[in-house]
């Protein structure tokens, strides 16, 4: 097809706005998809997706839609996610487009992610269409609503398009707002070829697929192609595009959206934001990739059962082919023995990692107690920084902690604006600024620190606003504290795995709920267990889980008293040995206790 009748666009939305259901209307109204083949949300292919309603994967489709004028043009579609953890797939995306849907529900207005997504769009210099979808709706506001986009895009609020995508209403004019404002991609067949890597997964058959974007040039499925990044070369196993399904094809060109099944067995040899040039004629210069992901929220991972361990990180190297905002190195435990230390972009997106691993991989897995990277400058002036509790220097040689701290932007109704304020205040959050996008909703930004949002702050914040509240946050500095370790001693013995980083103004009534926690968690064993909490290298809180009592006095029925102390006494020796050298399993609950321990 001509490169002038070719458009790249995606579809970008705060979650749960229509986005999925959008795309299934443009794949039913293009005939990408027929009436029988339909369901809902196509593109949501992961079974989690479907039951969370959750876009987690960005997913690429190839559509063909014939305009008013007769002319046949081909809408590449690239989806992508709506959560905040989420916000590396969106940019990942939005690189391999030349325009972009903005999707608003226009019963809930302009929110946080929405914000967040048009400017990466805005980033990319992207042509951005507004739409407002849901109109159907009882509680719908369309006219307040494009006067919010209006007023934040400079665009009138009468030319801003108003559909829904449920009922399929006025969906034909977003094709054609498709076809007459997003501009095609501009490139040359003739060009050493340079394709950008913009996703990929793992197939069993045929080793790496490689999502591609190609800018210059064109790939035949004879080619033999050429890694820039790692200077792999390798021939590839097929060449395709998506309907949405796997569709092999014989060459692609300049400006397509397609697939290279590379046939490589490796994770490490085919990168995300990587460029595929051809080996005879490679390109100058690789096509600009992304910046790296930083990692916000780190946790142990640990096989239930030892020797899962080479499954567990076989599932992990899989999942980080899929997902390239995953990390994760091999760490130990006292308690958990061999295991990794994984790093995550927030909570949501460590919950669907476990969630992946325990339904794709059929692996029983304990994940400890999330932790965020502190800062650490040591007395001999050296910085380092960790990511687990467990590798905090002496604090003889520690001359303070830094902990990072993130810039976050709260979109309420204002009837909940007290309730906010007291919920981050809470947190050790600082008072920024506040802007009133219109008259009954308010924009909150606040500083706080990472390691109070990261557990269940969002949950907090959903719960005390009825779900109307939408939260965005992105890394602002480092900033020192008092902070100090908070260690948890079963027996006598520190367990790494539930040791946290905590102010020290909160140290004793963290230590006193989680001793308190533990001491019901715990199985009573044959002999008395203390639990302790130590923070600052002194015990802040202590409770005992009382020893079972085996009855050795039901034999003794008479006689002197003195048969019974000594039976007493003999019992006494038996249990101070057994406390010695006894071993106390602690259950995976445990490790769970430390994520509901906040009572506000």
């Amino acid at each position: 097809m001509s490169l002038k009748n070719i458009r790249n666009f995606s579809i970008i939305a705060h979650i749960d706005h229509g986005k999925s259901t959008l795309a299934d209307r443009l794949l039913q109204l293009t005939g990408t998809i027929s009436d029988r083949e339909m369901t809902e949300q196509v593109l949501d292919d992961m079974e989690l997706e479907r039951e969370k309603g959750v876009t987690i994967k960005a997913s690429a489709v190839r559509m063909v839609y014939t305009a008013e004028n007769g002319e046949k043009y081909e809408l590449n579609l690239i989806d992508t996610p709506g959560h905040v953890d989420f916000g590396y797939e969106v940019s990942r995306a939005l690189a391999a487009c030349e325009g972009a849907l903005l999707v608003v529900d226009a019963s809930q207005g302009m929110e946080a992610q929405t914000l967040a997504n048009l400017y990466l769009a805005l980033e990319a210099d992207l042509e951005i269409i507004p739409v407002i979808n849901k109109i159907d709706l009882a509680s719908a506001r369309p006219d307040e609503v494009a006067n919010e986009i209006g007023a934040l895009m400079g665009v009138p609020p009468d030319q801003i398009l108003r559909i829904s995508a449920k009922e399929g209403i006025n969906v034909e004019s977003v094709l054609d707002a498709l076809v007459n404002k997003i501009p095609p991609p501009i490139g040359s067949d003739e060009a050493p070829l340079r394709a950008l890597i913009f996703d990929t997964h793992y197939d069993p058959y045929k080793g790496v697929v490689a999502y591609v974007r190609i800018f210059d040039g064109m790939i035949k499925e004879t080619n033999m192609l050429q890694l820039m990044a790692t200077g792999v070369k390798l021939k590839p196993v097929e060449v395709g595009f998506f309907s949405p399904s796997l569709s092999p094809t014989k060459v692609l060109h300049v400006g397509d959206v397609g697939y290279i099944a590379t046939g490589l067995k490796t994770v490490h040899d085919c990168r995300v934001g990587d460029t595929f040039t051809t080996a005879e004629h490679p390109a100058l210069e690789a096509l600009p990739g992304y910046k790296k992901v930083k990692p916000m929220v780190f946790a142990g991972v640990y096989p239930v059962e030892g020797e899962e361990y080479a499954d567990l990180k076989d599932a992990l190297e899989k999942l980080q082919l899929n997902d390239a905002s995953l990390i994760f190195e091999p760490e130990t435990s006292q308690a958990l023995n061999f295991g990794f230390r994984c790093g995550f972009l927030g909570m949501f997106h460590m919950e669907i990692i476990q969630e992946r691993l325990e339904r794709e991989y059929d692996l029983d897995i304990i994940i400890t107690s999330p932790s965020v990277e502190y800062e650490i400058l040591k007395r001999d002036g050296t910085v380092v920084r960790i990511d687990s509790p467990a590798k905090l220097p002496n604090e003889g040689e520690i001359a303070e902690i830094r902990e990072p701290w993130m810039k976050i932007q709260i979109f309420t109704p204002t009837d909940y604006y007290g309730t906010v304020m007291d919920l981050v205040t809470k947190r050790r959050g600082v008072f920024v600024s506040q802007d009133y996008p219109t008259s009954t909703r308010v924009q909150l930004n606040y500083e706080i620190p990472l390691s109070e949002i990261i557990v269940d702050f969002f949950d907090q914040l959903k719960s005390r606003t009825k779900g109307y509240a939408s939260l965005d946050y992105q890394f602002y500095e480092y900033r020192p504290d008092d902070l100090v370790k908070l260690e948890v001693l079963i027996n006598m013995e520190p367990v790494d795995a539930l040791a946290m980083i905590v102010h020290r103004d909160n140290a004793y009534r963290i230590g006193q709920a989680l001793v308190s926690k533990l001491k019901k968690l715990i199985p009573r064993q044959l002999f008395a267990v203390p639990v302790q909490a130590s923070a600052g290298g002194r015990v802040i809180s202590r409770a005992n889980v009382k020893a079972l009592r085996k009855d050795v006095l039901a034999k003794c029925y008479g006689g002197d008293v003195t048969r019974k102390k000594k039976l007493l006494e003999k019992q006494k020796r038996g249990k101070k040995r057994m406390k010695k050298i006894g071993r106390v399993e602690i259950p995976q609950e445990a490790f769970l206790a430390v994520l509901r321990l906040r009572d506000d």
